[in-house]
């Protein structure tokens, strides 16, 4: 049984740091390409940052590039965001995703199989 749990999340102010981890479990992590999506109330979801099976690949969404860090260690079984300069529209619940077909990194979530219950990330103004 595929599993995958995140962990993390909080309340912090504007300008603060968080880091987000994804443990995974009942799947070969290292086949897999992963990535963040985010859900603010109201909206749709979307896709933050993602990175190939061996990690050397990261894409980013443009509104967090330079700002966020996405990695893996395969050897753990988990993967990070590190969120810095945090804003308030950073505010949403950021769920891991796991792709276990694809070769690069796809922004769409409809092309993600595994999703975790999501950890909520509040930044206060």
């Amino acid at each position: 049984q595929v599993q995958l749990a995140e962990s993390g999340g909080g309340l912090v102010p504007a300008g603060d740091s968080l880091r987000l981890s994804c443990a995974a479990s009942g799947l070969t992590f290292s086949n897999y390409v992963m990535a963040w999506f985010r859900q603010a109330p109201g909206k749709e979801r979307e896709f933050v940052a993602g990175i190939s099976r061996g990690g050397a690949s990261t894409l980013y969404a443009d509104s967090v590039k330079g700002r966020f860090t996405i990695s893996r260690d395969n050897a753990k079984n988990t993967q990070y965001l590190q969120m810095n300069s945090l804003k308030p529209e950073d505010t949403a619940v950021y769920y891991c995703a796991g792709d276990r077909t694809a070769v690069v990194v796809f922004i769409r979530p409809e092309k993600y199989d595994y999703w975790g219950q999501g950890t909520q990330v509040t930044v206060s103004s």
